[in-house]
């Protein structure tokens, strides 16, 4: 029997947000399916809607693997209209935890 073996360390939190703006009215289902393509990729921590603001989204990535534009170029490919607007996080009054993403919009 062969054991893969694998790092015990912890990986270094290298995760930033960004602000997406989505020109386009998307509905429920639509919004959702493009949450899960971008979580498809493993650099994409988190990605979710603002909560009765859904032309926002708050995507949490990997920077050491890429970047904002990267990122932008992921929610266009998914055939929307999209704008960075900037980072994410306290600063902005952003909460990253899944369904509780408080703006100050």
């Amino acid at each position: 029997m062969v054991e893969a073996l694998r790092s015990i360390e912890p990986e270094t939190d290298h995760t930033v947000e960004i602000v997406v703006h989505i020109e386009e009215t998307l509905g429920e289902e639509r919004r959702q399916d493009l949450v899960t393509a971008l979580e498809a990729n493993s650099d994409i921590k988190v990605a979710e809607f603002c909560p009765l603001r859904y032309h926002l989204m708050l995507v949490q990535y990997n920077r050491d693997r890429l970047t904002s534009q990267d990122v932008l170029g992921k929610v266009q490919s998914e055939n929307v209209h999209a704008k960075l607007i900037g980072p994410g996080g306290p600063a902005t009054g952003q909460c990253c935890r899944r369904g509780h993403l408080r703006e100050f919009f």
